[in-house]
This record gives C-alpha cells, structure tokens and sequence, in this order.
C-alpha cells in the first residue's frame, strides 16, 4: 500500500512537470505566432466582412488594431454578407465611420453586400462593386414566429403576467393584435428612415431619390452604380489599388482580419479546452486512483 503511495505520488508529479513544460511551450509558440503579426513598412489592412452580421464586437476590436497600427496606412472592406442586426451593422458602420477621419477606408463588395451589408459599405470613401455583386435591399424586416396552433395540439398553455400591454409583444405563443402590428410597423419604419438618412448623407443622393428604391428590391453592382449607390466597378484588387492611391503609396503589405490561421494555431485556439481537461484528467487519475 506504501508503495502505491508513492508510485501515486510520482506519477502526479511527474504530470505535473509535463503540463509545466507543456504549458511553456504553448506560451512560447504563442508569443512566437503574435510576434509574427508584426509588419515593417507601410501596409493595407483588409478587413472581411462574411457571413449574417449578428454581433459587431470581433469587427470593432479588429477595426481598432487596424486604427492603431502605424504600418497601416489604408483599409480596405472586403463584405460578403446579405446584412443581419440593425445594431450591430450601424455599430461597425459607425466604426468604420470614425476610422475613415484618419485613414482611407474603401469598400469591395464581393458575391453580395445588401441589406446591412450596404450599410456597412456606406463608411467606404470609395465603393467597389463587380457588375453582377447583389447589393441594395434597402429595407427593414421583423419576423415572429407563432407556434399557438402548435402548443394547443400538445395541450400547452402559457400565461405571461407583464406591466403593460405591450411589454410580451412578440411572444411565440399569440399571434400580435393589430395595435401591436401598428406598433411594430411603427418601429421598423423609424430604423428605415435611419438607413435612408444615412445614405442620403453618405451617398449625396436626393432624399426622394433615395425613398423611392428603398423599398427592399436587390440591385446588380451595375444597377447600384447607376443609382449612385456605389462608386466604380471593379474587383478586389482595384480596390486595394484605390486604398493605395490615397494613402499615397506603391510599396505595401496586405494585413487581413480575421487572419487566417496556421495549422498549430488552430489546434491551440480549438482544441485548447480538450487539451486542458486531457492533462488535469492525466495528473489527477493517481489521486482519483488513490481515494477507494
């Protein structure tokens, strides 16, 4: 019995000097890969935009590195997303708003940028769309699933007990009453207006002109740039061309955000948690070996 102590005792710290090391390892190959995010001389930062934008926190850290990277010198906006949250687009917009006072920031819209992608694109100085980008979609939408019919067949009822009438609006288990639907159009009106007030300003377009396509229909990038919705038609790289113009350089780096990943960094950011609970699971089995 003495001798499994022991052998117990061992084991653990030998564990334990393996997930020192191991941790040592890990903290030195991050260094490493951090440092390796570092340029010299001047640079353009892409910032891709993909997907349904639902949260704006990851862009707005990303945006504030690009601002305060002195390498950077220009910043191009790669979108590829059919639009998502009010908040979050304005968020970003607002953003990117306040960056293009210090540093040229131009747009590339990619497959599409409509809906709240468009109005992330309105921060651009310059907008780049190819002929056939599907942007526009000026309009707002708010979808509430009702499941009433649903929860009466299961025999499900709930009572909500709130401090006014239009405090459960939306609730999943009623349809809406006409004053809530009065309300609601209400609501989605106001966020309209705020979109066509900003690409009114944005874009130098007539408040009339504007009203009249911000009805939700889609645009081609061929359509948009006659309605001057957008600036040029071009790829990717002629707006990184554009960037470069106005920061005044012909010599630079591309720093793209998010940035693409090796294979070891991966592992360390996806795998971090199963590597922990592995090693505890390693350096504590002689102690849970130990209680019976």
């Amino acid at each position: 019995m003495k001798k499994s102590w022991i052998l117990y005792g061992l084991s653990f710290l030998g564990g334990l000097v393996l997930f020192v090391i191991i941790g040592g390892f890990v903290i030195s190959l991050i260094a490493v890969l951090k440092s390796g995010k570092k340029t010299s001389g001047p640079a353009i930062g892409v910032l891709k935009i993909k997907g349904v934008i639902i949260d704006a926190d990851n862009y707005l850290q990303y945006i504030r590195e690009l601002e305060k990277s002195s390498d950077v010198k220009a910043v191009v906006v790669r979108i590829e997303s059919p639009g998502g949250s009010v908040g979050a687009a304005q968020e970003i917009f607002e953003e990117l708003l306040r960056l293009g006072k210090k540093k040229p920031v131009v747009v590339s819209m990619g497959n599409v940028a409509a809906s709240g992608g468009y109005y992330v694109a309105l921060a651009g100085k310059e907008i780049y769309a190819l002929p056939g980008t599907l942007t526009g979609s000026i309009g707002v939408i708010i979808e509430i699933p009702n499941f009433k019919k649903l929860m009466d067949k299961l025999g499900i009822q709930t009572e909500a007990i709130k401090t006014g009438p239009y405090k459960d609006t939306g609730a999943f288990y009623r349809p809406l009453t006409e004053k809530e639907k009065e309300y609601l159009k209400r609501k989605v009106e106001n966020i309209l207006n705020q979109f066509v007030t900003t690409i009114v300003k944005q874009r130098h377009l007539p408040l009339k002109k504007v009203k009249e396509i911000a009805d939700g229909r889609i645009f081609t990038g061929e359509e948009a740039k006659k309605l001057g919705l957008i600036d040029k038609l071009g790829n990717f790289w002629d707006a990184v061309n554009e960037a470069a113009k106005l920061a005044g350089i012909k010599h630079y780096t591309l720093i793209t955000y998010p940035r693409k990943k090796n294979f070891l960094e991966k592992i360390i950011e996806t795998k971090s948690k199963d590597f922990i609970r592995e090693v505890k699971a390693l350096v504590f089995k002689p102690l849970y070996l130990a209680v019976p």
